[in-house]
């Protein structure tokens, strides 16, 4: 019973290092369609992040890429990484 109580308290807290709204709201911002948001990833963003949203999606010029998108709580905006 102790173990699934942690692994629930680690999956409710690493489904909380995603920000996935903003983050399909910024891709669409800057002309990226077709977004999909894959959930949180463990690297591409820096230590000052507090949210790491990995996304696929077709570039304004029709490309598909894959990245993460990195943001924090307040203070700063949002930064697209590619892969």
């Amino acid at each position: 019973m102790r173990k699934f109580i942690l692994l629930a308290a680690l999956a409710l807290g690493l489904s909380a290092c995603t920000d996935p709204e903003t983050a399909q709201r910024v891709l669409r911002q800057q002309g990226y369609s077709d977004i999909v948001i894959t959930g949180h990833e463990w690297f591409g963003c820096s230590n000052s992040d507090d949210y790491s949203t990995g996304f696929r999606a077709k570039s304004p010029a029709g490309i598909n890429v894959e990245g993460v998108f990195c943001s924090s709580y307040w203070g700063k905006g949002g930064t697209i990484r590619f892969y």
